[in-house]
């Protein structure tokens, strides 16, 4: 991978970070480690594998509205073209997965 696409990839994580926002629990998924990995292909489209919580969370389709929404301003400059979030269960979410900043927002005892 380029320079060029890692610092992308970053900024994509960035964005996520900033912008998607749990609506349960109010820490963004970033940090709540639903976000397992940004795929980058040769054209700048963009795949985002994330997980949820819990298989059947009745937020699924916001929150993947939220990703697709919250990367509109990179496709509109023309730094990304397609996204897609692509919604995996393997390995499954759990609170290990969390930042620190996660942890304490959340009150969740670091293990």
């Amino acid at each position: 991978m380029s320079n060029e696409q890692q610092e992308l990839k970053e900024r994509v994580l960035a964005e996520l970070e900033q912008k998607v926002i749990d609506p349960e629990l109010g820490v963004d998924i970033v940090n709540l480690g639903l976000v397992y990995e940004i795929h980058l292909d040769h054209e700048n489209n963009v795949t985002v594998e994330m997980t949820l919580t819990a298989m059947g969370c009745p937020l699924a389709g916001t929150i993947v509205n939220d990703v697709k929404n919250s990367l509109s301003e990179l496709q509109e400059i023309g730094e990304i073209k397609d996204v897609e979030v692509d919604i995996v269960w393997n390995p499954p979410w759990e609170k290990s997965r969390m930042s620190r900043y996660a942890k304490l927002a959340l009150g969740v005892a670091d293990n």
